[in-house]
């Protein structure tokens, strides 16, 4: 388990907004009067604050404005005693939250096994992966690097248990923990690091322990009876005496294809061409178990730590790749906000995150049948262009309501029900 902690991330995060903002300016300002200077960010201290028990106490903070004393929960007056000239800002935690899941799908690159561990972790189960990237310890090092090319403070460590990795990240960098070391990796660190409730951690330095170690070498009914059941069972996952599985954000695809590029492309021809290549292998893949897609994905990985996401909904299952390509493309000619390749994407992906048996039926002589494919297939493209909600059947309900004897539902799930429908005789008087 690779667990990820980004201590800085709201500063982080207002600093790259901040530097956009800037970049932004200056390019315009070039065009202007042909000039091509650049503002410069503020390199002093920076603080987020927020209002705690009626009064703006720090949220968060950058390593500037800790190196001068400042730390969270300190009152805003206080910090600006200290340092005048600090920079401060305010909390938002919707953004801070937006930035750690924008940073998550980056992550999907690794692993689609990917889990939040609020409010500025991630957890990516790397089993069975790490040695496409080199191993372990290069992979962490990717991770690491490109987060910290992106402006990102990070904190990185592997262990066999979600807790114990998460535990070295707030102490070590880098570590990595083999099966049944857990236990040894994790006692010399304070308790605090456990990520218990600070009551829990206030009573136990009460008692004198201040170390994991020492709370370990204590009895277990001694600390359930004083700290409850919960902090027992974190304590013996961070030992590695026990697991819990991790909540990942999107349930795992059943197919998975995807291409990765060495230098990035961005023209529309290589995109279209590669998403063409996938659906090829994609249907292989599917055709092997006798299955069709129902829902299908397409992932664009950019350099730049974006990733875009194109959904498209079938109403029969799909068996053929040209029909794929037809529905992607007509997707991304319908896109309101065009699909940006910025400096090019590394890596495209497709899934088929919902499939089914696909039941072989005789179809040629047939002409209801026929029929009634080729009008699935007019409706999957019309969805893909303006939206599923929008393509709709209507539905006799038993009602004596006028107002609610017609049932609008979605054309892509409900077309087989329409055309069995039986509506009641009208009767002229």
């Amino acid at each position: 388990m690779l667990s990820l902690w980004l201590p800085r991330l709201p500063t982080d995060r207002i600093k790259r907004q901040l530097a956009k903002t800037l970049l932004v300016e200056a390019v315009i300002g070039s065009r202007e009067d042909g000039a091509s200077s650049r503002p410069e960010l503020f390199d002093g201290a920076t603080i987020v604050v927020a209002r705690q028990n009626n009064a703006l106490q720090i949220f968060a903070l950058d390593d500037a404005a800790a190196h001068l004393g400042l730390a969270t929960g300190l009152p805003l007056a206080n910090a600006r005693a200290i340092c005048p000239e600090v920079q401060v800002y305010d909390a938002d935690e919707a953004a801070d939250t937006a930035a750690l899941n924008a940073i998550a799908d980056w992550c999907d690159r690794f692993t689609p096994l990917v889990a939040l561990d609020p409010p500025y972790g991630l957890f990516l189960d790397i089993t069975g992966c790490a040695h496409l990237f080199g191993g372990e310890a290069t992979m962490m090092q990717l991770v690491c690097g490109v987060l910290t090319a992106q402006g990102f403070a990070v904190s990185a460590a592997i262990a066999g248990t979600a807790v114990c990795a998460r535990t070295l990240t707030r102490h070590v960098h880098g570590r990595i923990v083999r099966d049944g070391e857990e236990a040894g990796a994790v006692r010399p660190l304070p308790i605090s690091a456990l990520g218990a409730d600070a009551a829990v951690v206030t009573g136990l330095r009460r008692a004198g322990l201040k170390t994991i170690g020492e709370v370990a070498d204590r009895g277990r009914h001694e600390i359930t009876a004083r700290f409850g059941a919960g902090f027992t069972t974190l304590l013996e996952q961070a030992l590695g005496q026990g697991d819990a599985p991790i909540s990942p954000r999107q349930p795992l695809p059943d197919y998975i294809v995807e291409k990765r590029f060495a230098e990035p492309v961005a023209t529309e021809a290589v995109i279209s061409a590669t998403l063409s290549g996938l659906a090829v292998r994609l249907i292989e893949a599917m055709a092997k178990q006798g299955k069709g897609a129902r829902r299908l994905e397409a992932r664009f990985f950019r350099t730049d730590g974006a990733v875009r996401t194109i959904t498209v909904d079938t109403g029969q299952a799909v068996t053929r790749g040209e029909v794929i390509d037809r529905l992607f493309r007509e997707r991304l000619e319908a896109l309101s906000d065009p699909l940006d390749p910025g400096f090019g994407f590394d890596l495209i992906r497709l899934s088929a995150s919902h499939t089914e048996i696909v039941v072989q039926q005789q179809r040629d002589l047939d002409a209801n049948m026929h029929d009634n494919d080729e009008l699935a297939a007019l409706i999957d493209r019309i969805a893909a262009r303006i939206g599923g909600k929008r393509v709709v059947v209507h539905l006799p309900q038993d009602t004596h309501i006028p107002q609610r004897a017609v049932l609008a539902a979605p054309a892509q799930y409900h077309l087989a029900a329409a055309t069995q429908a039986v509506w009641p005789a009208r009767v002229v008087g």
